[in-house]
């Protein structure tokens, strides 16, 4: 594992750690139908996998791949397959604003990495993923 994985490994699990205790969470509960939150946590599930797929991409130095995953997955292009338009008018203005950001580093990821140089595509993926943290810092489903 490359010292960025671990970096990234670290970045999430603290921020697990310091949500674990339900009594003392003070994220926001955003309530959702039943059917929307179980649309909202699969796409989330979906994103997670996708990260992890670039990340394996980029550890193979298949840069090309890498672009794709995260544009059609994550950037972008990955609005309408993930019903965004129809989620949005559930989440308060916060939150659709957090997804927004973590959507569009996607898309600039994807440029950056069809570049070819890694690093620079590296420093890219952290904008994702600090989009996704300061979200899951912020709020909570139910």
């Amino acid at each position: 594992m490359t010292r960025i994985h671990y970096l990234f490994l670290a970045v999430l699990t603290s921020g697990l750690a310091a949500n674990s205790g339900a009594a003392d969470d003070t994220r926001l509960l955003v309530k959702l139908p039943e059917m929307m939150q179980q649309h909202m946590l699969s796409n989330m599930r979906d994103h997670l996998a996708a990260i992890n797929e670039i990340l394996a991409y980029l550890n193979r130095d298949e840069l090309e791949k890498a672009a794709e995953t995260a544009e059609y997955r994550l950037g972008m292009s990955s609005l309408e397959s993930h019903g965004a338009s129809h989620m949005a008018k559930f989440m308060p203005e916060g939150m659709r604003q957090a997804g927004t950001a973590m959507h569009k580093a996607a898309s600039r990821f994807a440029l950056k990495a069809q570049e070819g140089e890694a690093l620079p595509a590296y420093r890219a993926l952290a904008d994702i993923t600090s989009a996704c943290v300061a979200c899951h810092s912020g709020y909570r489903v139910k």
